[in-house]
């Protein structure tokens, strides 16, 4: 699991940094994935030093930018070479060490149902039901109507998740064992929604601040990997 989120993590950057030079900033592209993999090799042996390492990054990042940016620009390339580590790197880190806590797959396996529900609910809500624009600025096609759609789905995902969960421990399997009531991934449903639906504006913003529609192209029809897994990088956090 490690290696997978780090092989997306490798891959998201990327496209971000993209966006970032399409924005006016040129960070250190190569060392902003080396960076990146360090930081998936800080939280595999000493998770404890993880945010100790982001901080040293941060310095890493303005000293390099300083020896090769011009320096109307010095703040700009390490400031948005930090930011990609912090907004892309940092959360999919967090993907695997959270099944190291207790239940921490089942944990992981809501987050994932959690926001895919949402955000097939809300596709299909909002093209049929949308009305009201959530935010013409961010995001044109998204509406009021979806954003609820999206959050019933994902409640009801969740809670057929949990009884599911429930289901097997009595039928003796204990890999989706949800122990707390069902109210309390109610309200984690609704947290995590909320995280993902915000997520997904935030990722619109710097594309549309970059004037590009896709961060990449790596998936057909789908754009880019950073297209895919924005609303789970506010959601990772969250849980």
């Amino acid at each position: 699991l490690m290696l997978a989120a780090w092989a997306i993590a490798e891959l998201t950057p990327y496209e971000y940094l993209s966006l970032a030079e399409a924005s006016g900033a040129h960070p250190p592209r190569w060392l902003v994935l080396v960076c990146c993999a360090i930081l998936f090799a800080v939280a595999y042996s000493m998770p404890s030093f993880l945010f100790p390492t982001l901080g040293i990054f941060a310095l890493v990042l303005l000293g390099v930018s300083s020896l090769r940016s011009p320096l109307h620009r010095v703040l700009n390339d390490s400031a948005s070479g930090f930011f990609g580590l912090a907004y892309v790197a940092f959360p999919l880190v967090l993907a695997p060490m959270i099944t190291t806590q207790e239940n921490g797959t089942a944990q992981l396996l809501f987050l994932l149902i959690v926001v895919w529900a949402g955000d097939i609910t809300a596709l299909y809500i909002g093209r049929t039901l949308g009305r009201h624009p959530m935010a013409p600025i961010l995001s044109p096609k998204k509406t009021w109507e979806g954003a609820v759609g999206s959050m019933i789905g994902s409640i009801v995902a969740g809670l057929a998740l949990v009884a599911c969960g429930n289901h097997l421990y009595r039928r003796g399997i204990e890999l989706l064992l949800y122990t707390q009531p069902w109210w309390y991934w109610v309200g984690m449903a609704i947290l995590l929604n909320i995280a993902a639906q915000i997520g997904d504006l935030l990722e619109s913003a710097i594309k549309r601040g970059a004037g590009i529609k896709d961060s990449g192209s790596i998936l057909p029809g789908h754009g880019g990997v950073l297209d895919r897994i924005d609303a789970l990088l506010l959601a990772l956090p969250v849980l």
